[in-house]
Order: C-alpha cells, then structure tokens, then sequence
C-alpha cells in the first residue's frame, strides 16, 4: 500500500500544482486585460496632469459663489484648511499603497480590505467610491452641456435656443467613442488636454474678473433674506468647497500605473506628481475664488463663466476649455467605474474578457449618466450635495481611518492627534454639505418640469 500510495499522492499533489498554475496564469492575463493594471509604464508626470485633471473640475468655477455665501473670513479659512487636509490625506494614501507586505493595493477598496477584512472593507469604500465617480460623472455630464450651451449662445447670438438636453446628448456622444480606450495610461494624452484647459480657464476666470474690476455697489455681507436661507446657504456652500477638492477616488489608481522597484517604490515618482498637482490646484483655487468674490460680491452666479460675459470672445473660449477639461476629467472617473465593472463581469460573472463585452458594458454606463444628467440638470445642489454626502468621507477621513487602522499610531502622539481633527473636521463638511445641496434641489425642484425646461 504504502508504495501505490506514493505514486497516488504525488500525482494528486502535481495536479493541484498544475490546476494553481492555470489559475495564476488566467487571472494574470485578467489582470493585463482589466484597465488599472493592464499597464505600469507611467511617468511621474502622468500623476501630476492625472490629479489636475481629477481635483480641478467645475467645482472650481463656483468657488467665487461658494465664497459669497461664506464671507470672507470662513470661506478664506475652509478654503485653507481644506487644501492642507487633502493633501495630507492624499500623502496618507500614496504611503499605504504597498504597505502590505509583498503585494500593491491597486484599488481604494484593496486598502479598504486590507484594514477592515474582505468583506466589511468592500462594503466600507465601494459604495462611497461609486457614489462619487458616478455622481462625479453625472454633475460633469450636465456642466459640460451648459459650457457648450454658453458656447453656442455666445458665439452665435442671432441663431435659434437650443434646450439644454441637446448639448448634453452632444457632450455624451463624445464619450461614447472616448471610453473605449483600453486602459487608464491610454487615456493620459487626454488627461493631459484636460490638465492644461483647466489650467487655462482658470486662469481666463480671475484673469476676466481682474480686468472688470471691482462692480459698483459690490456687497459682500450674506444676501438679504431669513436666517435658514443663510444658514443652508452656508451649509451648500461647504458642500461645494469639498466638491472641489475631491480627487482622492482614482489616486490608488492612478499610482497602479506606475512602476515599482525596491530601489524605487511607486510612492516616490507618486508623490512628486502629487506635489506639482497641488501646486497647480492652489493656482487655480485661490485666485478664482477670491478674486472673483472680489469682483462680484454675493451676486456672483454659481458658474463665475456665466457672470462674466465680457469680452465675448474670451468667455466663450474659456467654456469650450471647460468642454475639453471635463471631457478628459469624466473619463478619468469613469475609468475607475469601467474597471469595477469589469472585473464583476469577468472574475464574478465569469464573462469572457472581449471588446464586445467592453463596448456593451461601457457605453450603458455613459447612457444611464447621461439620462440622468438629462433628467436632473440641478448643477449647484448636486455639487453640494455630492460634495458632502460622498466626497467628504472618501477624501477628506476615510484615508485617515484607515491610517489609524492600518498603521496604529501610538495614541496621543501628533499623528493620532492630526488624524482625529481631520476626521471630525470631515465629519462635520459631511453632515453640512449635503443639508444645504439637498434644500437647493428641492427648492429648484418645485419650479423644474421633467424634460420640459431642458
């Protein structure tokens, strides 16, 4: 017995190795298929116009409006503090990114996992994750058919309206092509567009607002009206500050795309593209939002590009920068959203990893945003209601959580203590902001006819 044993056992023993084998290799060639990790050739550069291209978005066109209904000192000190925190919090993320041992957490809900287990970690950040890049997706799917719109209307002044359902379906239409490129380093020539017109319109925002000059009888104290009215506009308001931060969703991502040695881990070209993107964001941030409060006072509208309307030509170019930005910032979202599609497909589901599968899958998820853009165009609420209600948790404290739960800091030392006021101070944006976007909706709700206005 004991010599057929050993026969028995060994081929038993080969086949397991054999059955393993063939696992790795197919769940290898997923992951070269699947659009995070099918590549790690990123520069660091990529990282610096990817997070340009993720945190500089619409948000930064209602800073000034957000301003006005702060005032000067609290708009000021959140804009401040709120710059500090992020990038601490996004410093925290690009530490974490390989500190399991022998392994990269290539996705949010990877670092999820790690800390909080399988199950409770993808239950944590998942749904916090896709409401922001979808939410995310929506909110620029309706601006970049109002930037279009203003285009249209600017440039060609005499000609018929158009509703704004056509511009976004236009819009859309552009993304139906785009997000069929494979992977997130096939998207960088795009990104980096994105980058650059952000930049730009930015730039045309403070820079318009600085040749106009301050208005004549400008106010900068809270508009007229009750108490409640000013105090959810303030509440809105934070909403849309936080919006405007948010980018920390695809920074696992985006650092998944670089490579990693021991001699050079993937945190440090991570970090040095995260530095120069930070540094952009405060060039874009400070100058917009104070200097076009400056200008407008608490009658600035909620799209500073809508206020100014001279000269012509140059507000109409900067809503078409804003078009091209929004273009590659959607996709960079929606990246992250193709891959967790993806990967439910073909590791779940057990579909077979094609283009057909890719195209059907992808091009359902730029319709069902851009119906839902179509369907509930409420541009300012939704960034204060997204802005709070999703991005505060995943931008602002999550990443803290998970550094205390990860890394334990001794208790009462200057990290523990720095993560904690992080998280109330991201705790509060979050029961704040969405209050005051979710009135906004309402209230605009009452007047909106489905389908009727748009």
């Amino acid at each position: 017995m004991a010599t057929t044993a050993g026969p028995s056992s060994d081929s038993n023993y080969n086949i397991k190795n054999i059955q393993v084998d063939e696992r790795s290799v197919e769940e290898r060639a997923i992951d070269d298929w699947l659009p995070i990790t099918s590549s790690r050739t990123a520069k660091w550069w990529y990282s610096s116009f990817h997070n340009v291209t993720a945190i500089v978005g619409a948000g930064v066109l209602s800073l000034p409006y957000a301003m006005s209904q702060l005032g000067w000192g609290p708009g000021v000190a959140v804009l401040v503090i709120s710059w500090i925190v992020t990038l601490y919090s996004l410093w925290q993320m690009v530490e974490m990114h390989e500190i399991a041992p022998g392994k990269r957490l290539d996705r949010y809900h990877e670092l999820g996992q790690h800390a909080f287990g399988q199950k409770l970690g993808l239950w944590i950040v998942v749904p916090q994750q896709l409401i922001v890049e979808v939410g995310v997706d929506i909110v620029y799917m309706i601006t970049g058919g109002q930037s279009l719109k203003k285009f249209h209307d600017l440039v060609c002044q005499d000609c018929k309206d158009i509703r704004l359902t056509y511009f976004i379906m236009i819009f859309a239409s552009v993304h139906f092509i785009l997000s069929q490129l494979p992977s997130f380093n096939s998207i960088s020539g795009v990104s980096l567009a994105a980058a650059v017109m952000s930049v730009s319109y930015s730039a045309i925002a403070w820079g318009a607002s600085v040749d106009k000059g301050v208005q004549p009888d400008v106010q900068y104290g809270y508009k007229p009206g009750s108490t409640a009215d000013t105090v959810f506009d303030f509440f809105s308001a934070l909403g849309i500050v936080v919006f405007a931060y948010g980018g920390h969703n695809v920074e696992m991502e985006i650092q998944a795309t670089m490579p990693s040695t021991p001699e050079i881990p993937s945190k440090v070209p991570m970090w040095r593209g995260v530095i120069v993107a930070y540094i952009v964001v405060a060039l874009c941030y400070f100058p917009v939002a104070i200097i076009g409060y400056w200008t407008f006072g608490n009658t600035v509208a909620d799209n500073i590009l809508i206020t100014l309307e001279k000269p012509k030509w140059l507000i109409a170019m900067a809503n078409m920068f804003v078009v091209i930005h929004l273009i590659g910032s959607y996709q960079v979202y929606a990246m992250a959203v193709f891959d967790m599609m993806e990967t439910l497909l073909v590791k779940k589901l057990k579909f077979r990893p094609t283009w057909r599968l890719r195209f059907i899958s992808r091009s359902t998820y730029v319709a069902f945003t851009m119906f839902i853009a179509i369907t509930f165009p409420f541009f300012n609420g939704l960034l204060a209601f997204f802005g709070g209600f999703a991005f505060a948790p995943t931008t602002y404290f999550l990443p803290c959580i998970l550094w205390l739960a990860i890394c334990k800091p001794r208790r009462f030392s200057l990290s523990w203590f720095t993560n904690w006021v992080c998280i109330i101070f991201g705790v509060l944006l979050m029961i704040a902001g969405p209050i005051g976007g979710l009135r906004q909706i309402i209230l605009q709700a009452k007047t909106y006819k489905i389908y009727g206005s748009t």
